[in-house]
């Protein structure tokens, strides 16, 4: 912390600062800027909050008498945030509704999490040779010849030695210590390292995206790709575009900790790879990220959602690979979709923002048609290679044996892949052993003492789990409601699943990944280095290994249950099961072996089903569009919901219920129509529908009940929230109401 003044900051005789401070509030509170202080907007000083200390940010300053406000501590010494990235944590928290504080929060808690940075010591050579001249000393001298400083781990090793070695040649003058420079979290990167040799579409679209960040001006563009188009490579130009102007770029992508094989494609791209961004990195990496990016020493960073709140000094590209991907809306806390906040960020920063999908999202395919975005296409693989061909299995003609889950078909087809010395992928999207155990004596199922969900068998862990909460127990051998060992798995998982395949290929050599196994990022990213080097026959897998991997021996998908998200309630349900089928069998024969896919399912005169195995993407997007224009669902039409929880039904219902009598009693107000009560919204009108108790009703020990709000697109939504919210009767006791505009999840 410091108090001290810089060339930046302007002195004045009586100042007032308004300060934000990361907490669950909206506004900034006042200090008085003591004279011996110099301030300017956004930078993070300390501050009185009560009886304790905060940190928080000068989110403006004013000429005042404030005589009677409580005095700003100190300024700290990290860089201040700019104003661009204030105006968007604004625009967040505006859009949200979520508290300003907590937004902020998002954006300054980095270089406040870490530790202070460990001392680094180097051993290097300082005085003559020692008196005795032994084998090892000599190869400790002959390796620091160069000149150079080593850390005596380094050093050891380079000689063969043991760090005792070292130690007594430090003792007697020879060597000495010194403080090395901490290691840099990223090399430069060099636009020019490799230059990719690019077909004639790819180059195009290069050429296009290259163009929009020399513009140096805000642009939305959507680059559409089949599976193994080669949308990263072009993509890679738009970041070598902003390198070679000095200027810096972000790629957000779904699962970062999943990418080694993203990474190695970047280094051999860029000569480097890029700094990473996402929950596996250390706080103290954390920090130094946060700090290199607002100081413009960090060029690249490739990240998770959160990515989007790092301060960027000048940002001049944000690309947002797999933008249809769910995991880009964070629920918990701020609920925000990082897709549709880049293109925000990127309007406020004025840079070039590319939205990558084989499969994009109706919501970017909508504003690319309307001209809200540029469209930019890859029809075809790189190198002329041919889409997989796809196939259905109609269950209801050939279903697999009593207790079996791969049919026929598929099980020859697996066959014949191994005995060329090709990679099969079975995919089924359910982790664990079995979505419920029940016994066969009493009908006792298994249920999550905190939600109402069945509990899953892991066989692998030997427990029963909520996929909710959390909650894990040991499984019974006996029924615990009826005392008899009639306990029986119901339906299958991918841990199962192995269990068939051990059975049927007892030789392959097979690998079952799901996020839930134990080992972390590490493993999987070991895991799926294997698989592209060739060191697995059989993967079976849940949605991970569908996104954007490439796994040169893989020429045969079967997808195990393909109707498995078809009949839920989301009206998203469609389109993120045609996503899903699409990327997982585009993983099939991207390299030199001709792919094939079989999609088994109860459903093949299913549109969605029809338009995977026609390839007709066109034709379902065009489908699907028009059913959300005519039921006026987003992105003709908006959503948000309103969670109402609590410990007790009652207690949730009850104040749901005053929620919804609030909006409607709400006073007429030119900015929005609220439908009647009960009646069908028209065009221009504002409905509230529910509360109805939540698909998945307890959660936590919390009840929960829904309300959804439905407005046309032009309607001053989040005003109306705001009107209802803040005449509601207050949160008391354990009640809970959270906001989440633009909904991506309805259970």
């Amino acid at each position: 912390m410091t108090g001290a003044t810089n060339g930046k900051h302007e002195q004045a005789d009586e100042r007032i600062a308004d300060v934000l401070v990361p907490v669950a509030i909206d506004q900034a509170y006042s200090y008085r800027v003591p004279k011996t202080l110099s301030l300017a907007a956004g930078d993070l000083v300390e501050v009185p909050l009560g009886t304790r200390m905060a940190l928080g940010a000068v989110w403006s300053l004013r000429d005042g008498q404030g005589s009677n406000l409580k005095a700003i501590a100190a300024r700290c010494d990290y860089a201040p945030l700019s104003g661009n990235l204030r105006s968007f944590i604004d625009w967040v928290a505006r859009w949200t509704l979520a508290p300003r504080g907590m937004v902020l929060r998002m954006a300054m808690r980095a270089p406040f999490a870490a530790t202070p940075e460990p001392i680094r010591i180097g051993i290097r050579r300082a005085g003559p040779p020692p008196a005795r001249l032994t084998p090892a000393r000599m190869r400790v001298l002959a390796a620091l010849e160069s000149g150079l400083a080593f850390q005596k781990a380094a050093l050891a090793e380079a000689a063969a030695c043991s760090a005792s070695v070292i130690d007594t040649l430090v003792d007697e003058g020879t060597l000495e210590t010194i403080a090395l420079r901490p290691e840099p979290v990223a090399v430069p990167c060099d636009p020019d390292f490799a230059t990719p040799v690019l077909e004639g579409d790819q180059a195009k679209a290069a050429a296009a995206l290259a163009a929009s960040v020399a513009a140096e001006d805000f642009s939305a563009t959507l680059l559409e790709g089949v599976t193994g188009s080669g949308k990263t490579e072009v993509y890679f130009e738009a970041v070598a575009a902003a390198l070679r102007q000095g200027r810096q770029a972000l790629i957000l992508m779904p699962e970062i900790a999943l990418t080694a094989q993203f990474l190695d494609r970047f280094a051999a791209r860029f000569g480097t790879r890029p700094a990473e961004w996402h929950s596996a990195v250390s706080p103290r990496k954390r920090a130094r990220i946060w700090s290199g990016l607002a100081q413009g020493e960090i060029k690249v960073v490739a990240g998770a959602r959160s990515a989007l709140f790092l301060p960027f000094a000048d940002l001049a590209t944000i690309i947002v690979d797999e933008e249809h991907e769910a995991a880009y809306k964070q629920d918990d806390g701020v609920s925000y979709h990082a897709r549709d906040m880049a293109v925000v960020r990127g309007r406020i920063e004025k840079a070039a923002v590319v939205l990558a999908s084989a499969t994009p999202s109706i919501e970017s395919r909508v504003n690319a048609e309307q001209g809200r975005y540029a469209h930019v296409r890859l029809p075809a693989r790189y190198g002329g290679r041919a889409m997989p061909a796809i196939a259905a299995i109609d269950l209801k003609r050939e279903a697999p044996s009593r207790g079996k889950w791969i049919a026929p078909t598929l099980a020859v087809a697996m066959s014949e892949t191994l005995e060329r010395g090709e990679q099969g992928l079975l995919f089924l999207n359910r982790r664990g052993y079995a979505p419920l155990t029940l016994c066969r004596a009493c009908g006792h199922r298994f249920q999550c003492p905190n939600c109402t969900a069945w509990l899953v068998e892991h066989r692998f862990r030997r427990a029963l789990v909520c996929h909710h909460c959390g909650h894990i127990e040991k499984r019974p051998e006996h029924c615990p409601e009826c005392g008899e060992s009639e306990l029986t798995a119901c339906g299958p998982g991918i841990e199962r699943l192995a269990e068939e395949v051990a059975l049927l290929w007892p030789k392959a050599r097979c690998l079952t990944l799901s996020s839930d196994f134990p080992g972390g990022t590490e493993r999987l990213r070991r895991e799926l280095d294997a698989i592209a080097d060739g060191a697995c026959d059989i993967i079976i897998g849940t949605q991970l290994v569908a996104k954007g991997h490439n796994f040169p021996l893989l020429s045969l998908v079967g997808v195990i249950d393909a109707d498995v998200s078809l009949s839920s309630g989301d009206p998203r349900a469609g389109e993120r099961t045609f996503q899903l089928l699409q990327q997982v069998t585009g993983r099939a024969g991207r390299f030199d072996a001709a792919g094939r896919a079989f999609v088994q399912t109860w459903q093949p005169d299913h549109p969605v089903i029809r338009a995977i195995l026609s390839g007709d993407a066109e034709r379902f997007y065009s489908e699907e569009t028009e059913q959300r224009r005519r039921a006026g669902l987003p992105p003709f039409g908006r959503l948000a919901a309103l969670i109402v929880s609590a410990k007790d039904r009652a207690t949730a219902e009850d104040h749901a219920r005053a929620l919804l009598r609030t909006a409607f009693a709400l006073p007429p107000n030119a900015k929005w129509k609220l439908a009647a009560l009960g009646s069908l919204p028209g065009e221009d009108e504002i409905s509230v529908l529910g509360p109805a108790e939540a698909p998945i009703a307890v959660v936590r020990g919390r009840h929960r009940f829904r309300l959804l709000v439905r407005a046309p697109r032009n309607a001053d939504l989040q005003g109306f929230l705001r009107a209802m919210l803040a005449t509601a009767p207050q949160e008391r006791g354990s009640v809970r109401v959270a906001v989440d505009v633009d909904p991506q999840n309805f259970m």
